[in-house]
């Protein structure tokens, strides 16, 4: 059926003695009723007419037909009632083209301009070359007892003895975590023997396998030195920095290989220092960096990197309750690593200053009424100690327990228990000679002693 628009409706041939205005509700109401029930009487008898025309005679007349014989008032009014009569009557045409789509407009018209994205911003583009600088220092480990398998869905599964390490030295010296080869570890393997599979990165991306053998390492510190057999165009050994002058909020990366996947980069900042860190190895390290850079299992072993680029720490362990990072992750710090490395790959072990004698572990002390301090229970007769004059714990005639000597300080600084001696202790070198303050009784005295090697 014909629209007949506001605009054309005066283009029509109609008598002047047949023109009348449809009223609003003629048109959005009757009219509309009419069309859409396609009733032949639907038009009110009521109807008011011209008063030049004369009545409508066939009121069977459809609602083109009555639309020819009048006309629509041009104003805003009209024309949009005319065109919700006629979307209306032809909505099943127009409502289809809308679910189809507009064959008539092409991917280059509704695709958005794209525009470049531009330099990176110096921020971001000093930590993009600090990663691409350092990742090919870092290597990924396996311990050789758990290697990674596939299972039946073809997924590669990760055991625990996943984690990284850092190229130390062009002669292929490589530094870990003790526990990323726990388990290798715990046969008591010789010096030289194989406990590792290093994957470490090449120039070109890829990366290439290579046997890890033990040179040595130190569960105290939570510290392994392994050395693969790889050309020294492809070891990019870490730069050393310093940790002691580290500040809290302070900017850092960690780069490692958590959950399997090599080489990945997180970024925080230093939010502790000289934390004491539970390792996994079952010991307490103390001075260690806490930072909220992600760390989670593969990360272990791996480096804290500071703004500069340079190792401040190895990531060792995190503060969670659910298995991955929390926000709180620990790192030992480079100091300590400086100190062990070196000593690992020299002899093998860790040379450690002490005082060769048997302190108290921490609940037999509080059971012996000792809150305070480092009780010496046994001293070696011939040691360093004994011949300093130390006494250590005994029995008195009557079977009751004579207390030792408790240690109070060393060099001035507090010793409140076993822990704390050892920290004490752990800054020293074989040879040096303290000044130890104890407790003999209810006396205090002061001690000079020379710290000898540690035995094992």
């Amino acid at each position: 059926m014909p629209l007949l628009s506001a605009c054309n409706l005066w283009s029509l041939k109609l008598k002047p003695h047949r023109i009348r205005v449809l009223s609003r509700r003629e048109i959005c109401f009757d009219g509309m009723s009419s069309v859409c029930c396609h009733s032949p009487q639907h038009f009110p008898n009521d109807a008011v007419s011209h008063p030049n025309s004369s009545t409508v005679e066939d009121e069977t007349v459809d609602f083109g037909a009555m639309l020819r014989k009048t006309v629509v008032s041009p104003t805003r009014r009209a024309l949009v009632a005319s065109l919700t009569l006629f979307s209306c009557f032809r909505s099943s045409r127009y409502l289809s083209a809308l679910a189809l789509g507009d064959p008539s407009v092409t991917l280059v018209e509704v695709t958005p301009p794209v525009f470049s994205s531009g330099p990176l911003f110096p921020i971001e583009d000093r930590i993009v070359q600090l990663f691409e600088r350092n990742t090919y220092s870092v290597v990924n480990i396996f311990d050789v007892t758990l290697r990674p398998q596939l299972n039946v869905t073809g997924v590669v599964e990760i055991p625990e003895g996943n984690g990284s390490g850092v190229v130390w030295d062009e002669d292929g010296h490589i530094v870990t975590n003790y526990h990323v080869i726990g388990n290798a570890l715990s046969r008591n393997p010789s010096s030289g023997e194989v406990v590792a599979r290093v994957n470490v990165l090449a120039s070109e991306g890829l990366q290439k396998n290579f046997e890890g053998r033990l040179i040595g390492a130190d569960r105290l510190k939570d510290l392994a030195v392994l050395k693969v057999e790889a050309p020294k165009d492809i070891l990019r050994p870490i730069k050393a920095g310093q940790s002691s002058s580290l500040k809290v909020g302070q900017q850092c990366l960690a780069i490692g290989n958590p959950f399997g996947f090599d080489h990945t980069l997180t970024v925080g900042v230093i939010s502790g220092l000289d934390r004491d860190i539970s390792s996994q190895t079952g010991v307490t390290i103390s001075g260690g960096i806490q930072t909220d850079a992600a760390i989670n299992p593969g990360n272990s072993g791996g480096p804290l990197l500071d703004s500069k680029g340079s190792l401040i720490g190895i990531n060792t362990a995190i503060f969670t309750r659910t298995g991955t990072s929390a926000g709180v992750g620990f790192a030992i710090p480079s100091s300590t690593v400086l100190r062990i490395v070196p000593q690992l790959i020299q002899f093998r072990k860790v040379v450690r200053a002490g005082l060769n004698v048997d302190i108290a572990p921490d609940l037999i002390a509080n059971q012996l009424n000792v809150r305070n301090g480092a009780l010496i229970l046994q001293i070696p007769g011939n040691s360093l100690a004994a011949k300093a004059g130390l006494n250590p714990t005994t029995r008195g005639f009557a079977g009751n327990i004579v207390l030792g000597d408790i240690i109070v300080a060393v060099d001035n600084k507090p010793v409140k228990s076993k822990a704390e001696l050892l920290k004490a202790l752990d800054d020293y070198n074989v040879g040096d000679k303290v000044m130890l303050l104890i407790l003999r009784g209810s006396e205090k005295l002061e001690l000079p002693v020379v710290l000898e090697e540690q035995r094992s």
